[in-house]
């Protein structure tokens, strides 16, 4: 039983793994007169991944069988959810239709796609380097969980694809600007740092609830609301920070990483 139980934190992120690979079947899959469909299913495998992702660390540190094995694995995961999935998907939708009759929105659309896909990698491979050497409580730059919600949330939003070259150019440059944020240096808090007070604990509490009520009555607009908002938030906070408010205690460089977080 003991030793059954390390298996447990490995499926779940293969679990992951085979929600990012069938998200690339579904963005294959949409084409014929119904794509949206299709592009649905593959945003919302992408948001399931997510799910999953956020799991596996948890699981792991509840049963003590983290491993180091397991951290190479959910990065290597993240690379296909997080990193390869959503550029597939954001290419087949935003850019390959147009693209059949627009050379250059096909070659903007690559190189979006493309930029996403290594910002991401870099991303993870900095974050392998940086654990113990940042405080916890908050992620530097975008995590790539995150970035790949961004495009799932304006597909699940609109799963209709753009019907002109200038929504095409806006989401190539949405794709460039997330791929920035999550190689950039800017802090974001962290959700899968564990509350620390009664207090703090209560307030997680009380965000949780708020969250699921604003999705059930937004609906399809609550991820991509969410993420902006998310977004808007961590670049306020930083601003912030610069000009010396200290409302919120900004991040200790050098803290012990005792949590696995990305």
């Amino acid at each position: 039983m003991r030793r059954s139980m390390f298996v447990l934190p490995s499926s779940i992120t293969m679990a992951s793994i085979f929600c990012g690979f069938s998200s690339v079947v579904m963005s294959i899959n949409a084409a014929g007169a119904t794509p949206e469909r299709f592009f649905l299913w593959a945003a919302g495998l992408l948001v399931l991944a997510g799910v999953f992702d956020g799991l596996d660390g948890r699981v792991a540190r509840a049963t003590n069988t983290a491993t180091e094995f397991g951290v190479q694995l959910d990065s290597l995961a993240d690379v296909v959810s997080f990193g390869m999935a959503p550029a597939i998907l954001a290419y087949r939708y935003g850019f390959f239709q147009l693209g059949i009759h627009d050379s250059h929105l096909r070659a903007a659309g690559w190189a979006a796609c493309f930029v996403f896909t290594a910002c991401g990698a870099l991303r993870l491979a900095r974050f392998n380097v940086q654990v113990g050497a940042v405080d916890p409580r908050y992620f530097v730059g975008l995590p790539i969980p995150a970035g790949a919600a961004c495009v799932a949330s304006v597909i699940i939003w609109r799963p209709t694809p753009p019907a002109s070259t200038l929504h095409a150019y806006a989401f190539a440059a949405e794709l460039f600007l997330v791929g920035l944020l999550m190689v950039s240096t800017i802090r974001f808090p962290s959700f899968k740092k564990r509350a620390g007070s009664p207090r703090a604990a209560m307030l997680t509490s009380l965000s949780i609830v708020l969250i699921f009520a604003m999705m059930i009555l937004l609906q399809q607009r609550f991820f991509v609301g969410f993420f902006a908002a998310y977004i808007t938030f961590g670049l306020l906070l930083n601003l912030a920070w610069k000009a010396g408010w200290r409302g919120v205690e900004p991040p200790r460089d050098g803290a012990e990483n005792l949590e696995a977080v990305h």
